[in-house]
Formats: structure tokens, sequence, C-alpha cells
């Protein structure tokens, strides 16, 4: 026997979709998933690149209740949502491809509404009731997909690096090894990384 899948309606300028009940994505993500089939490689795959949209965002929120843009509740409950993304839960609701037509307007709307709709949550709200916390207006304020998705990328390669440095240290260190191991060995020339 098959479980009976719920869904909710949500709406954009195109119209009217219906989107998995239990997902924390909305109109947008759906509609990304149906359309982009390009490389084959989830967003959720990406696990540096989702904290790194989450950190950007997260910043946006401090800014914008600082500025009074967004309310402090909602401010509140937007960055409690980034912490969720950033601490890796979650990162099931980005499951459409990488790459996507535009300049990643797919992926910054996936943030707005899965963060969105993890606030209302945490506001007392339901799924989908964005007129308490809309993924364009309120966590998507004074941002354009133009900076964000940017520095998002450039958020997620610090990420990266940061991981990566144990790994260069014990190579630096097992390189330095072998240097003092075969010092004594006369050599006519050193090439590049010949020895």
């Amino acid at each position: 026997m098959t479980k009976k899948q719920n869904f909710r309606t949500e709406s954009d300028i195109l119209g009217q979709k219906q989107v998995p009940e239990e997902a924390l994505y909305g109109v947008q993500t759906a509609r990304a998933i149906e359309n982009f089939h390009i490389s084959g490689n989830l967003l959720c795959s990406y696990p540096n690149f989702i904290r790194g949209m989450a950190i950007t965002k997260k910043a946006a929120a401090m800014a914008n209740v600082e500025v009074e843009m967004i309310t402090k509740e909602q401010g509140e409950a937007i960055m409690w949502a980034c912490d969720q993304l950033i601490e890796g839960r979650y990162h099931d609701q980005f499951p459409f491809d990488m790459i996507q037509g535009g300049a990643g307007t797919s992926t910054n709307m996936a943030a707005n509404e899965v963060i969105a709709n993890l606030a209302l949550e945490r506001m007392g709200h339901q799924r989908g009731e964005y007129q308490y916390c809309s993924p364009n207006d309120v966590v998507n304020a004074s941002q354009s997909t133009n900076d964000a998705y940017p520095c998002a990328i450039h958020m997620a390669l610090a990420l990266e690096h940061l991981e990566s440095m144990p790994h260069l240290e014990q190579i630096i260190a097992a390189l330095d090894s072998k240097s003092k191991e075969f010092a004594h060995v006369i050599k006519m020339c050193r090439t590049q990384l010949q020895d």
C-alpha cells in the first residue's frame, strides 16, 4: 500500500502549482525541479554551497532587522532557519539541478523558500503562509540574486578551503619528510617537483 501524498497550492507570476505539503521549498523551486535537467548533479550534493547561501541570507537578515526593513520577529526566525541549514539540516530540500538557466535565480529562490518556511514554522505558522514571512519580500529583502549567489559561492569556497587545510598540511608534512629522507642523494638539478 502506498502512502497518498498531500499537496498545498502556491502561486507565482506564472500561476498556481501544487507543492508537496511536506516540502520546505515552494513554487519556484518546484518549477526548477521540473524545468532544469542539465547536469544531473543536484544542489543538495553541495552542502557547503547551501551553507554559503545560508550564511549570506543570515547576514542580510541581520542587516535588514537593524535598518527595520523586516521585523525583529521575522529576522530572528530567519536567522534561526539559516542556522539550521548551516548546521547541515534540510539540505534534501534542494533537489534540483546545480546548473540552471539564468544567474542562479532558482538557487536563490529555493534558499528563500526553504528559509521562509522554516521561519514560518518557528513563528507558529504553516508552510506557505507567506503573508507572515515572504520568500521574496522578507527573506530576500534588500538583495539580488546577482549579489547573493556570487557571495554564497565565495562563502562555499572559503568553507571548502577550511575543510581541505588539514589534508594540505598532511601533504606538506609528507613532502617535508621525504625531502629530509632523500637530502643525501646527489642530484644534478631540481626540476619542478622531480625529487
